[in-house]
């Protein structure tokens, strides 16, 4: 019995090591929830604290390369000592992850 309590303590950490992804992020205006677009996150969280854009690959006559995708990255916080990522692929939140740093 000690090993199977000793063992799930253990899953129990590693698990809370790990970014947890969520669907939905609460805020000040609303609930940002995975399909909600740019302006409608920005609309109910405010802006980010920090944010960084990858634009999609284009190939040497400066055409965009099928599949390429434009992605952003937001991170609000900290709020209580968590840290939210989120994730934009061609205008609309696709990823919400919480990381306490």
């Amino acid at each position: 019995m000690k090993t199977s309590t000793s063992l799930f303590f253990s899953a129990l950490l590693a698990t809370s090591l790990v970014p947890a992804s969520v669907a939905s992020l609460r805020c000040d205006n609303g609930l940002a929830s995975k399909g909600d677009t740019i302006l409608e996150v920005e609309m109910k969280c405010g802006k980010p604290a920090n944010s960084s854009i990858i634009n999609p690959s284009v190939d040497e006559f400066g055409n965009r390369v099928q599949g390429a995708a434009t992605i952003e990255n937001w991170v609000y916080g900290p709020q209580n000592g968590m840290y939210r990522y989120l994730r934009f692929v061609e205008g609309t939140l696709v990823e919400i992850d919480s990381k306490r740093n």
